[in-house]
């Protein structure tokens, strides 16, 4: 078991990325901490992980919220090892003109706020076991931008640049922190990040941009982060791993 006693927090849990995170960190011997802003999705997701899972219902650009979570880490299962920053929101592929100003909020307060807040709250936590690991899903979004994503674009370039700074700030303290880039996925905002449906003609042109041919899965982004969580990679900090098929090269 590669996470044999160690306590995760995986925030929007409750599907995507953050749902297949949760289920290998739980095979692994991981508790986990199944954190989305849908309670009942995320009850569904901890109750089929079985009795090392808790669900929370979480907003992650909420103060009391975030540290809501972190209690209900340290009161269940006696503490904080690791915490991933997966949640995230997008705006719908369009111009850069025409994304409102609620939606550029939205997606800053979830995408960047939210690193900040669970910092702030997970850090002393870490600190009482000794250390631990923080990992931020970020995006090839953020290292070779394109048009149509503009302002979520630029939110995951802030996740990069504050993944370095945290892990070179933070390391005295025995905290990693390391960052994923995936390349479009298979998740529930796919259309989001398409801006037309999700048909096989439509997938053809983001496919192309892929040398390996396919979009991401969860079980490719939990697989980088069950790496970077586990003890064997106790000497990488301050790094972006793109699970990309080669979209960055």
């Amino acid at each position: 078991m590669r996470l044999d006693g160690k306590v995760a927090i995986v925030t929007g849990a409750a599907s995507g990325f953050g749902r297949g995170i949760a289920a290998t960190f739980a095979c692994e011997g991981g508790r986990v901490i199944v954190a989305d802003i849908n309670g009942s999705a995320a009850a569904d997701v901890a109750k089929s992980l079985g009795n090392g899972a808790v669900a929370v219902e979480a907003d992650v650009t909420r103060k009391a919220d975030v540290a809501q979570m972190i209690s209900v880490a340290v009161e269940v299962f006696g503490g904080l090892d690791i915490l991933v920053n997966n949640a995230g929101y997008t705006h719908k592929n369009q111009s850069l003109m025409t994304v409102s100003e609620d939606e550029f909020d939205r997606i800053y307060a979830v995408n960047v706020k939210s690193i900040y807040l669970t910092t702030l709250a997970a850090v002393p936590a870490m600190e009482n076991r000794g250390g631990g690991v923080i990992i931020n899903t970020a995006s090839t979004a953020g290292v070779r931008p394109r048009p149509g994503l503009t302002w979520y674009n630029g939110s995951k370039g802030a996740v990069i640049t504050l993944t370095r700074s945290m892990a070179a700030e933070l390391a005295p303290r025995k905290i990693r922190v390391n960052a994923i880039n995936p390349v479009i996925g298979e998740t529930g905002m796919l259309e989001q990040f398409m801006g037309v449906p999700d048909t096989p003609e439509n997938r053809v042109k983001f496919l192309s941009t892929i040398p390996l041919g396919r979009m991401s899965t969860p079980a490719d982004i939990a697989n980088a982060a069950l790496f970077l969580a586990e003890p064997s990679s106790n000497f990488i900090t301050g790094v972006c791993i793109e699970v990309d098929g080669g979209r960055c090269i």
